[in-house]
């Protein structure tokens, strides 16, 4: 009976815990904002190959690419209040920490940027979506604390999405970059991830 209520009770957990990570639907009008550096602003391909550009097409709702080539975190962190204000998004699709990566800046730093730049959006009533992207490296993951990030605001987190095209040089422009291609996987993935997610 004991193991019986503690599988009950781990279920009931999960359940909750997934109940956590749903996003609203989004109506027709509603505008998605996908937030980064270039790999939302889509170095390597056309601009309508971008991830948010196939991603509009794919969901019937419109992306606005705010993606800015370079970009840290502490850059993006200072960018986004305009931006959202500008945009007056329904929902934040978040990929940045990059750049920080690549110029060897502080994890920590990096990871209370991306945690800062969740916050502002979810204390302003918008959705977030968080993209983990991968340290260079053999192993080519995103480090923990995205994962952690997303538990905290109980936000969906895809983990997967660069990580799988960054894996594949077929997908890529260059070692860093998708490509037209890649970009479309990115953008399937993501799709997927908001099916899921409830959002359309």
């Amino acid at each position: 009976m004991r193991r019986l209520a503690a599988l009950f009770l781990c279920a009931l957990l999960a359940g909750c815990g997934g109940a956590k990570h749903k996003l609203g639907k989004l109506d027709s009008g509603a505008v998605v904002l996908a937030f980064g550096d270039s790999l939302t602003y889509g170095t390597g391909a056309n601009q309508n190959e971008s991830y948010p550009a196939v991603l509009e097409r794919a969901i019937g709702r419109k992306v606005v690419n705010a993606g800015v080539p370079g970009e840290t975190s502490a850059q993006g962190r200072e960018r986004l209040p305009d931006v959202l204000e500008e945009v007056k998004p329904r929902l934040l699709i978040l990929c940045h920490g990059g750049n920080d990566f690549l110029r060897k800046l502080p994890e920590t730093q990096a990871a209370a940027n991306v945690r800062a730049m969740v916050k502002l959006a979810r204390t302003r009533g918008i959705e977030v979506l968080l993209i983990g992207t991968p340290e260079p490296g053999f192993s080519v993951t995103p480090p923990a604390f995205y994962a952690g990030i997303a538990k905290e605001f109980a936000v969906p987190y895809e983990d997967a999405a660069i990580a799988q095209v960054l894996k594949d040089a077929s997908l890529k422009s260059d070692p860093i970059h998708p490509n037209a291609q890649g970009y479309g996987v990115i953008a399937e993935r993501i799709a997927e991830r908001l099916r899921k997610s409830g959002a359309i």
